[in-house]
C-alpha cells in the first residue's frame, strides 16, 4: 500500500500506527495550503524571512536555502517549516501578488486562461487598469492605460473617482481613442461615483499599444479623477 496519496502527497495512516494524530494532521495541513491554493508570490527563489503560518509560495528556479532543489514546487509553511508538493496540469491557483488566476500547464503557472489546449495554445481573458488624474487645461485628456497590442478587447468600464470639473458650459465626457472619441461612451456623468460600461459592438482588435481618451463635452477640463479597466481577450500560440 502506498504510504503518501498521489495527488497532495497526504501521508495514510498505516496499519497498527501509533500517534495517528500526528499523521491525520500532517495531511489536513497539506490538504488546506495545496487545494486552491492562495500564493503570497511565485517564482520565488528564497524564502520569506518571517512567513505567516499556512502561507503559499510558488518556488522558482535555482532555489536556495529551506527551498534549495524544490524547483517548481509550491512551499508551505506549518509549524516552523516547509511542506512541498509539485503541482501537476490542470491545478489552479491564484496569485495574491498580482491578482491573477493561474492555470498550470505541466511544466509552468500561466496567468488568466479561460482555456488550454494540449499544444500549449491558450485563450486568456484579462484585466488591465489604472487611475487617471485630470491635469485639465483644454477638452482632450490621453491617459496612460493601453488597449493592449494583440488584444481583442470587450469593452470598458470604469468609476469616477473624483468629481469632473469643467469650464462653465461643461455637460458630461465621452471615453474612446484617437479617431473614435465615444466608442466606449458619451454623455457620461462629472459625478463622483458615476460609472461608465462602454461594450464594443463587435470584439474590436488592437494591434498596437493605444491609450485611451477622455473628451469634454461644451467645455474644457480642469480636475477630477477616473478610474479605469480593460477588459479583453487575448490569444497565446502552441509551445
Amino acid at each position: 500500500m502506498a504510504e503518501v496519496t498521489g495527488k497532495f502527497a497526504l501521508p495514510l495512516v498505516q496499519a497498527a500506527q501509533a500517534q495517528k494524530h500526528v499523521t491525520v494532521n500532517e495531511a489536513l495541513l497539506r490538504l488546506e495550503g495545496f487545494a486552491m491554493p492562495i500564493l503570497a508570490g511565485r517564482d520565488a527563489t528564497q524564502p520569506p524571512a518571517a512567513p505567516a503560518e499556512g502561507e503559499v509560495w510558488g518556488v522558482g528556479a535555482g532555489a536556495v536555502d529551506a527551498w534549495a532543489g524544490q524547483d517548481g514546487k509550491l512551499a508551505l509553511f506549518v509549524n516552523g517549516g516547509w511542506l512541498f508538493a509539485a503541482p501537476a496540469v490542470g491545478w489552479r491557483a491564484f496569485d495574491a501578488a498580482t491578482g491573477s488566476l493561474l492555470l498550470h500547464d505541466g511544466s509552468d503557472w500561466r496567468a488568466d486562461l479561460v482555456a488550454l489546449a494540449p499544444s500549449g495554445a491558450a485563450t486568456a481573458a484579462r484585466i488591465v487598469e489604472g487611475e487617471h488624474v485630470i491635469a485639465g487645461g483644454g477638452p482632450v485628456e490621453t491617459t496612460t492605460i493601453m488597449l493592449p497590442a494583440g488584444a481583442v478587447v470587450l469593452g470598458v468600464t470604469g468609476r469616477v473617482r473624483d468629481p469632473i470639473t469643467g469650464t462653465t458650459g461643461i455637460t458630461g465626457w465621452r471615453l474612446g481613442v484617437a479617431g473614435s472619441d465615444n466608442r466606449y461612451g458619451q454623455g457620461l456623468s462629472l459625478a463622483a461615483g458615476s460609472w461608465v460600461r462602454g461594450m464594443t459592438g463587435s470584439p474590436l482588435t488592437y494591434w498596437s499599444d493605444t491609450p485611451l481618451a477622455l473628451s469634454a463635452e461644451g467645455g474644457d477640463f480642469t480636475g477630477g479623477r477616473v478610474q479605469l479597466a480593460v477588459h479583453y481577450w487575448q490569444l497565446e500560440v502552441p509551445a
